[in-house]
């Protein structure tokens, strides 16, 4: 049996959550086109036969601008300890700069294997896709270098074998069945986050998160949280409008995870400055 754990580290938005889905074969992190959705470690189980991949999902690198990305921070720096490997993401559809570089400088560093990957390749010309691989290449003494979509599928499966094969014999460290280590309250407050991100203005979702206060075999009640009066009167929308799409979207993927249909309450409540707010962090295990 091999198993360990691969680290993915990158700029924000660079597609991390989405290949952590790809690799795991279902969905483990949410996803987003808005910069730092993923605040916390998230561990992405892949399982084979003979192999029990996890892959730790980071917040992207960043540089701290309050006690909550502070946090962040420090749990990416943290979480490079004991890994086999680094899965370091590269967007294909971005120049490769100084923010890639700093990245890259960080992970070379830690005397383990580093497997750049080429993400979003998906509908790229070759020509384009070639210039990227050779700038990757220049980042360090790399492991290897794949190109990937993350969204259409491609090269994941080679990926995969890729990672697998540098991890050493071990024991499982979850159930085989487990696809992430996130409890199920979490992975609910996630979700409607998730959903809240996509249909909210660009200014709001820094300043959203989500604490399920009740989880019930046929109610789950969530407080969706942001800072501003403002801000609640744009969740909330109009007639209560905004907030029931948020829930109507959500709760088909709360239900895939609990196994069975819910109803899901969601209240909209200002918490001024809670991404300062220590007690708060602490309580949402940020």
């Amino acid at each position: 049996m091999k198993s360990g754990f691969v680290a993915v580290a990158g700029r924000p938005n660079v597609g991390k959550s989405t290949l952590v889905n790809a690799l795991a074969g279902g969905k483990v992190a949410i996803v987003s086109d808005k910069p730092q959705t993923t605040r916390r470690r998230i561990f992405g189980i892949a399982n084979g036969e003979d192999y029990q991949l996890v892959l730790a999902d980071l917040p992207g690198f960043q540089r701290p601008l309050d006690p909550l990305t502070e946090h962040m921070q420090r749990t990416v720096d943290a979480s490079f300890e004991d890994v086999e490997a680094v899965l370091l993401v590269l967007s294909a559809r971005e120049r490769i700069g100084a923010g890639d570089r700093f990245v890259a400088r960080r992970v070379f560093e830690l005397g383990v294997p580093v497997v750049i990957v080429l993400n979003k390749v998906d509908r790229l010309k070759g020509g384009h896709i070639a210039t990227q691989m050779e700038a990757a290449a220049k980042l360090g003494d790399f492991h290897a270098l794949h190109p990937v979509s993350a969204k259409t599928g491609d090269g994941i499966e080679e990926l995969r074998q890729e990672l697998v094969a540098l991890l050493p014999e071990g024991p499982l460290y979850f159930p085989q069945e487990q696809r992430t280590d996130l409890p199920v309250e979490v992975q609910i407050a996630e979700l409607v986050r998730e959903q809240a991100l996509r249909l909210t203005k660009d200014e709001l979702p820094h300043a959203i998160t989500v604490e399920v206060q009740e989880l019930g075999e046929k109610v789950i009640e969530a407080d969706v949280l942001v800072e501003t009066e403002s801000q609640k009167q744009i969740v909330v929308g109009k007639g209560g409008s905004m907030v029931r799409e948020i829930g109507r979207r959500a709760r088909p993927e709360i239900e895939a995870v609990v196994g069975h249909p819910i109803y899901l309450e969601l209240r909209v409540k200002v918490k001024p400055r809670w991404r300062r707010d220590e007690a708060t962090l602490q309580r949402l295990g940020l």
